[in-house]
């Protein structure tokens, strides 16, 4: 386990829907579809790329043909396992298949208002307020960017948004707000600062980059220009897919599956065609999209067995896993928000994906609540827990300590029972009280996550930075806001 930061490793049961003959016809129709439908690349630098390595390239439409053969050298170069590293090393974030680390979600756009409750627009504050509170969270492994800083310029708004999370935290931060080359360049820059130097970031990179694909069949042509200039600089990039079954993929969860896969495995070889050898993960964020509004769902059970299935794909291509977890569909931290993150991690819990996002956000990942973010670190404790399975040795049957307390007596008093009681799950919002108590007050689990982050807030003072690069971090953001928008 990576300093004081909770993982889940090594459980005691595993939850895999798909058999290893699924597997290889999901990967075998994947590599059909690249190489006979093709997936659209709108960006100059990776045709150019694409082509020299061989594959068939429509300069007119920007799809790219690739030979399976082409595609099974390419991942097979991308490394099993690396780190991630954070500002203080004690809080690292091995990627090696024997952790799952939680991540905030992002990039929400409204902020459920801590002290008012009001729903508002978020701002800078709100993403230096998430990223000190999730510094204090155990459960809470590195950072997405939480909201959006729309009270910066929109061109330099993802890097403000960075500098504050390194800012307020020591922890690990990935991005999903960096979507061009220009972007990648100024956020390569102010990690090499934060790290020490290129070569620094390198060996340690404190930042990560994830890129969304458009699906069906499809990459963002700026995003593919920002990872590229993210993975020459030896940091770690992703590409997830949102595909929606039924709208832009089949409405076959099977189907769905092998579109998502082909946008990820073309990505990740496409980088690894550019820079063989460089740390790549896939993403999933799979759903179904709602038969009686067209809309996004953002939890049902589609959502649940997308997760696992898709870590299932990203071992089969030995490469680390960042699976959408959470991200209710709820608009409140209510019975619905509790059913679907708790299934949804499960499900990405029990079949082991390295880092899994969605902490904090409700309304399918449009509106950030305190509430709700705590809530979630409660429920990934329980499922950690869970997975643990029990343990039975001599120490755990406890045949002395029944022998001693015998019949209709209690075991309050046995030295067994101090040494062991703290393994047991303590609730923290869970409302266990008696009724009178409830009755009288009429609160509950929303109410205390609330005070609790109202008290991170208030108290938790997290691993500053450096004054002067502290300074320097600023002086270059105001370069950057002065400069006209590329």
């Amino acid at each position: 386990m990576a300093g004081n930061i909770l993982s889940i490793s090594q459980p005691r049961f595993r939850v895999q829907p798909l058999s290893e003959t699924d597997i290889q016809r999901i990967h075998e129709a994947t590599l059909h579809v690249i190489e006979h439908v093709g997936v659209r690349f709108p960006s100059p630098r990776a045709l150019e790329l694409w082509q020299a390595h061989g594959a068939q390239v429509d300069l007119h439409t920007s799809t790219v043909r690739a030979p399976a053969a082409l595609i099974e050298k390419a991942l097979r170069s991308a490394p099993p396992t690396f780190t991630l590293a954070a500002r203080d090393p004690q809080q690292d974030l091995p990627l090696d298949g024997d952790h799952v680390f939680v991540g905030t979600d992002g990039c929400g756009v409204e902020v459920l208002d801590l002290e008012s409750g009001q729903r508002r627009r978020s701002c800078l504050q709100d993403v230096a307020d998430i990223a000190r509170t999730a510094d204090a969270l155990e459960e809470i492994g590195f950072h997405w960017v939480p909201v959006s800083a729309q009270d910066r310029p929109a061109h330099t708004r993802s890097l403000h948004e960075l500098c504050a999370i390194w800012g307020n935290s020591s922890k690990h931060v990935q991005t999903e707000s960096i979507v061009t080359a220009h972007e990648a360049h100024a956020a390569v820059r102010l990690a090499e600062m934060v790290a020490g130097g290129p070569l620094a970031l390198r060996q340690r990179p404190i930042l990560s980059i994830m890129q969304c694909t458009a699906s069906p069949l499809a990459q963002d042509g700026g995003s593919l220009e920002a990872a590229l200039v993210a993975a020459e600089a030896g940091l770690p990039v992703g590409f997830m897919t949102m595909a929606s079954a039924g709208s832009t993929a089949p409405a076959t969860p099977a189907g769905t599956l092998v579109v998502g896969n082909a946008e990820v495995i073309s990505a990740l070889a496409l980088m690894q065609l550019a820079f063989p050898g460089a740390p790549v993960f896939y993403a999933a964020a799979q759903t179904a999209m709602d038969m009686r509004t067209g809309g996004y769902t953002g939890g049902g059970p589609e959502d649940f067995l997308f997760g696992a299935a898709s870590n299932q794909l990203a071992d089969f291509y030995h490469v680390p896993l960042s699976m959408g977890s959470f991200a209710t569909g709820a608009k409140l931290p209510d019975w619905q928000a509790g059913v679907e993150n708790s299934l949804s991690t499960f499900m990405a819990c029990a079949s082991m994906a390295d880092m899994l996002l969605g902490v904090g956000l409700l309304h399918g990942s449009r509106i950030w609540s305190y509430e709700q973010m705590l809530l979630d670190c409660e429920i990934f404790a329980i499922i950690r827990r869970v997975l643990q399975g029990i343990r039975v040795d001599e120490d755990s049957l406890a045949l002395e300590t029944i022998a001693a307390v015998g019949p209709s007596s209690h075991y309050l008093a046995q030295k067994h029972t101090r040494q062991n009681m703290r393994s047991l799950w303590m609730n923290r919002f869970f409302d266990r009280r008696p009724y009178d108590t409830w009755e009288a007050l009429r609160d509950g689990p929303p109410d205390f996550a609330r005070a609790k982050a109202r008290q991170i807030l208030a108290s938790h003072q997290p691993q500053g930075m450096d004054e002067r690069l502290s300074a320097e971090l600023g002086d270059f953001l105001s370069y950057l806001d002065a400069e006209e928008p590329a």
